[in-house]
């Protein structure tokens, strides 16, 4: 039957800030909430425990992303409502938009949504998230601004059983160009192990974001993934932020030579 949308108080499920910045990156996280709005916190079927587990968000990852979007002076486009209500990073006709399942926990009240709902839930926050990217996006390339698309995600320690070693993943498609310096920095450290395509790739189909507002604007894009248990506080985000901030920064000068003075702006390493 899937959940109603009557009554529910919906204002405000995408937010932007810092929209003017004049850095080189637009920021985005799709996963950043999980606030469940009436109906939708309680006819999912889920526990309190697991609107506050990894399934409903990307812990931490919204701490990082702010951080960043400070430091490098730079927008940043968040959901404010859970990824179980839809999810932001998938196609409209995708299976898993609306999901029943998430790793093993079963999602009740999204089983057999009407199309109806569906909709509802499109246009809720699914579809004024990527408008309000495209907006962005759209209003830089007026000014002039050279933009590098830098979606920030955190993925579990174990799933499904296994183990992950990586504190960080860079997920990245055909455009390597964020990706290739950044890895090499990262590494370079000599403190983290890092994951090339790792936990996830975008043929798992978790890059519709980047693919559409990074690839097909033939942009600079990357995808970062971030162990939830190394960000559990806002200290640890700051610290994360304050790391990946001036490899970012320079990884995005190296993409444009030509550009480089103005794609290096707006950095407090």
């Amino acid at each position: 039957m899937g959940a109603s949308p009557q009554n529910g108080d919906f204002a405000g499920a995408v937010a932007i800030a810092n929209s003017r910045g004049t850095g080189p990156f637009v920021f985005v996280c799709d996963h950043a909430s999980n606030f469940f709005p009436p109906p939708y916190d309680q006819c999912l079927g889920i526990t309190d425990a697991e609107k506050r587990a990894h399934i409903s968000w990307d812990p931490g990852a919204l701490g990082v992303a702010k951080g960043l979007s400070e430091r490098l002076d730079s927008p940043l486009v968040h959901t404010t409502i859970s990824r179980l209500i839809i999810d932001c990073n998938r196609e409209e006709d995708r299976g898993d938009l609306i999901p029943s399942l998430s790793e093993t926990t079963e999602i009740s009240g999204n089983k057999n949504v009407s199309d109806d709902e569906k909709s509802f839930r499109l246009d809720l926050v699914h579809r004024p998230f990527h408008d309000a990217i495209d907006k962005v996006i759209s209003e830089r390339e007026g000014r002039g601004l050279p933009t590098a698309v830098v979606s920030i995600h955190s993925y579990t320690p174990v799933y499904k059983g296994q183990s992950r070693p990586w504190e960080i993943g860079l997920i990245s498609d055909r455009d390597r160009r964020l990706a290739e310096q950044v890895l090499a920095d990262l590494k370079e450290l000599g403190s983290l192990t890092v994951g090339d395509n790792e936990p996830y790739s975008p043929s798992d189909g978790v890059y519709y974001t980047l693919s559409r507002h990074g690839e097909n604007r033939k942009l600079p894009c990357l995808m970062v993934e971030i162990r939830n248990d190394e960000i559990t506080t806002p200290e640890e985000e700051e610290r994360w932020a304050g790391l990946l901030a001036p490899l970012l920064q320079k990884a995005m000068q190296a993409s444009n030579p030509e550009r480089g003075e103005a794609a290096a702006g707006g950095a407090d390493a």
